[in-house]
């Protein structure tokens, strides 16, 4: 997750494909930022016409 740009990219355990996260899904779950391997928990809804991260928490 780049803080500067406002966004990332979650790499699934399972192998599938990267999923767009903006720092708008993590402020909703009152998230200030991610840093790289931290276990997460996550949903994917819309955004903007692309899939992404609606909500997100630690593990």
């Amino acid at each position: 997750f780049n803080n500067s740009k406002g966004y990332g990219f979650i790499a699934p355990e399972d192998g599938s494909k990267d999923v767009f996260v903006h720092i708008s899904a993590l402020q909703k779950s009152g998230l200030e930022t991610l840093d790289e391997n931290d276990n997460v928990e996550f949903s994917v809804e819309e955004y903007n016409g692309r899939m992404g991260v609606g909500e997100i928490k630690l593990v």
